[in-house]
């Protein structure tokens, strides 16, 4: 296995157990449903992790899902602010 094979499954096995904590921790019936939005950027970041082995085509993926979630971020932060603006 090459190195950037390694970082890419290390990398992987973290987003697991992240996605994990964040499903079991709000077990209250609370749960914050995932966005379309932010599902996209997900599938964009991991598509951009799994194009590794072609770096532009694998860091322009995760650059558009780290700039969908950015988008997401903004508009959630718009929609959830009181008064006129």
């Amino acid at each position: 296995m090459e190195t950037s094979q390694v970082y890419i499954a290390i990398s992987i096995i973290v987003l697991v157990i992240v996605a994990l904590f964040v499903a079991f921790r709000s077990g209250n019936g609370d749960r914050r449903k995932l966005t379309p939005l932010a599902g996209l950027a997900f599938g964009f970041v991991v598509a951009g992790l799994f194009c590794s082995d072609n770096r532009v085509v694998g860091y322009s993926l995760i650059g558009v899902g780290i700039t969908l979630s950015v988008i997401d971020i903004i508009v959630k932060f718009r929609g959830n602010r009181g008064g006129n603006g």
